[in-house]
């Protein structure tokens, strides 16, 4: 790929070290590479550990980096330094000289112990915005214990209302926690890089796992703090809203999210069953909630008629949300992907492409993930700092 071709992202000119590991702090700063920032990926001697959470390695090759670690580290330069060891702290605040943004996610007091606080560092850098990611920030019963995506879903309540009504709390199958902590860090750098150009002055992005969980909350906080109920499993079915479910069909499944009267009746219409629209169990959707054994009996038997992927497209067509339920392949390999541009391919790499989509400014595959410590020469860190 040949960098130099391609057009200045919108963050062009902003320099970010990348202090993070593993996802949170990674999936934010790609984000903002993605978009033309200069993120200046800085690793501990032993590497970053996802590039050891395979197989699949990306390289094809046991011992090389994993997919894991490739899908969250493109447009990134990549070094080695040793924190630990005082050479390696004074090459980093050479680093942060010329840096507008330093991200990292180092056990709260990590930084301070190393001398690389954010009171020091706003001392020497005054308009350097300091974004840590952690498990539950540095104060507070909880401040400083270390944080993981599952924990932070067991612990927050987003298990306790993912699965089956009559099965176990389950695990969200994607580290939905850390993505979006992730994405909460990004824009929480936007928010301060604009406020900067105001005051002139970076600050302190406290950004946690926990805070970012229970933000995720939506409806179940809601209907608790004005229903009074402990929200329970409902499996594919919505709290709130009827049809809004999965139903099986005669090839696959599909999930209807019928929001409102006239998607209602367009469904009924579709199915050929025009008068389910102008029954009173049905006529609204607080009635479909309550008659929603029946409701889900009577479209169960329409439904097993047709094929999911067509029917969808046809109620789509028809103004009516549904969506056949399809693996990841093929999501990936499907004609509206391609059209989005959201697969990126270069020579071995391959990713999903970010979804923010700018006129102008775009998006733009640069470098692929580093190997590990591949810029130390460029950047001249020298042997007893890395």
């Amino acid at each position: 790929m040949n960098a130099s071709a391609l057009p200045q992202g919108a963050l062009a000119g902003c320099r970010v070290i990348d202090l993070s590991r593993v996802l949170g702090g990674p999936y934010c700063t790609q984000m903002l590479a993605d978009h033309g920032a200069d993120v200046l990926k800085i690793e501990p001697p032993d590497g970053d550990e996802t590039r050891g959470w395979g197989p699949p390695f990306a390289d094809g090759v046991a011992g090389g980096s994993a997919s894991y670690f490739a899908g969250v580290n493109r447009n990134k330069r990549g070094i080695t330094l040793n924190l630990a060891r005082p050479e390696g702290r004074a090459f980093l605040l050479g680093l942060l000289a010329d840096a507008d943004v330093v991200v990292e996610n180092f056990k709260p007091g990590t930084m301070e112990k190393w001398g690389l606080g954010y009171e020091r560092l706003k001392a020497d850098f005054p308009r350097l915005i300091h974004c840590r990611v952690s498990g539950f920030g540095g104060d507070g019963p909880l401040g400083g214990l270390p944080g993981y995506d599952a924990c932070a879903q067991a612990m927050c309540g987003l298990m306790s209302v993912n699965g089956e009504r009559d099965g176990p709390p389950t695990r969200v199958g994607l580290p939905v926690v850390d993505m979006v902590t992730g994405l909460n860090a990004a824009s929480a750098i936007l928010l301060a890089l604009y406020e900067r150009e105001r005051s002139g002055l970076g600050q302190f992005l406290d950004i946690t796992l926990y805070d970012c969980a229970i933000s995720l909350l939506h409806p179940h906080a809601a209907n608790y703090f004005y229903g009074g109920q402990v929200p329970q499993r409902s499996g594919n079915a919505h709290p709130n809203i009827a049809p809004y479910e999965t139903f099986a069909t005669a090839a696959g499944e599909i999930f209807l999210a019928v929001g409102n009267n006239r998607q209602f009746a367009g469904l009924c219409e579709t199915l050929g069953a025009p008068e389910l629209a102008s029954d009173p169990r049905f006529a609204d959707n607080a009635a479909r909630l309550t008659h929603r054994p029946a409701l889900r009996e009577a479209l169960s038997g329409l439904l097993r008629a047709h094929q999911a992927a067509e029917l969808a497209e046809r109620l789509l067509k028809h103004g009516v949300p549904a969506a056949a339920v399809q693996d990841v392949a093929e999501v990936l390999d499907h004609p509206h992907t391609h059209h989005r541009g959201m697969v990126l391919e270069d020579a071995s790499y391959r990713g999903i492409a970010s979804p923010i989509k700018l006129s102008r400014t775009p998006a733009s595959l640069r470098r692929a993930p580093p190997a590990k410590g591949e810029a130390n020469a460029e950047l001249g860190v020298p042997p007893e700092a890395a």
